[in-house]
């Protein structure tokens, strides 16, 4: 029987959703394009995209069962716990079978099918946050993340935060003036780049908080909202051809 598989969008640590989300569905696999909530500092306090705020919540609250999560790091996560916690103990299980997927790395679905990881992005409220407590440097895309992927591997899913630049001229036309600003964004260009040389047949994000699903040069896109929103924030991966 082939795997249940579905892509996920921004999560903000909203368990419930998410919870819900999985108990409905009984996915075997979950794909999840960022700003997935990792706040392991903030136990207790948050709003929507940061930790600050009044609102109660658990960080471990989520309820994955069975099913397998794999996450990319979005602006909007604590990355020097990233740096420290994750990249350097390479410790990627955060807790059981929910695993932080590093930018450039993969994952072979078991259908065959690679999918490339490619988090990060920019925050374009970043001038009214904190560095350190609720704004990270390290959250945009590098070249040195970029280019550590061999060009020798065969990518057919791309999950991203943002994406690229094609695609976010695309996005363009249903974008409001706030979210438009995203465009200045250079992680989008280091995304065009691994468009070029991977060429994917698919390609999932998050970031703008809209659903949104087109194709470009034979890949298949699609913007994911997120649980907040009445957008669509999460899709059923379709199977390999």
């Amino acid at each position: 029987m082939a795997s249940k598989i579905i892509v996920v969008g921004d999560i903000h640590g909203e368990w419930a959703q998410l919870n819900a989300l999985i108990a409905k569905k009984k996915p075997d696999i979950i794909l999840q394009c960022g700003d997935f909530g990792w706040w392991p500092k903030w136990h207790n306090t948050r709003t929507v995209g940061t930790p600050r705020g009044g609102k109660k919540w658990n960080q471990y609250g989520l309820k994955p069962g069975d099913t397998k999560i794999y996450w990319c790091d979005g602006n909007h996560e604590d990355h020097w716990s990233i740096k420290e916690d994750l990249l350097k103990t390479g410790k990627f299980e955060i807790m059981p079978n929910v695993f932080y997927q590093p930018r450039g790395s993969t994952l072979t679905l078991p259908d065959g099918r690679v999918v490339l990881f490619m988090g990060g992005a920019d925050s374009i409220d970043k001038a009214s946050r904190h560095i350190g407590i609720d704004w990270y440097p390290d959250e945009v895309l590098t070249q040195g993340d970029v280019y550590c992927v061999a060009k020798s591997l065969k990518v057919d899913i791309v999950i991203s935060h943002t994406c690229t630049v094609d695609m976010y001229k695309a996005l363009m036309k249903t974008l409001d003036p706030w979210r438009q600003e995203k465009g200045g964004d250079p992680s989008l260009w280091g995304l065009q780049y691994i468009f070029e040389n991977f060429r994917p047949k698919f390609w999932y994000f998050g970031h703008f908080h809209i659903f949104k699903s087109e194709s470009i040069r034979g890949c298949h896109w699609t913007a994911l909202d997120m649980p907040q929103h009445t957008g669509r924030w999460w899709i059923d991966l379709p199977p390999r051809r």
